[in-house]
């Protein structure tokens, strides 16, 4: 299974975090697929990049983002966006 997930990057206390798609079985910081953004929660607000659509193509294949990333794809409007071009009799 794909997974969309968040890896670490930077040093201790600094982090940071890219988006990318990865197989579920590799670990968290481990191979990847394909990068497709960052977030960094140390900003005021907390920047969000996602490559929209690199992820509408990703979850299109079936990709499932995790929770934190869900969130994300959510504020930034990316799920609502998939939800109606699967389902275009609902416009």
């Amino acid at each position: 299974m794909v997974k969309i997930r968040l890896r670490q990057v930077g040093s201790k206390k600094q982090l940071s975090y890219r988006v990318v798609v990865a197989d579920a079985r590799s670990p968290r910081d481990g191979k990847f697929i394909e990068n497709i953004g960052h977030y960094n929660p140390r900003t005021d607000p907390p920047t969000v990049q996602i490559d929209e659509e690199r992820a509408r193509y990703w979850l299109s294949q079936g990709a499932q983002p995790t929770d934190p990333v869900r969130f994300m794809l959510e504020r930034l409007g990316i799920l609502d966006k998939l939800a109606v071009s699967a389902n275009p009799s609902n416009s």
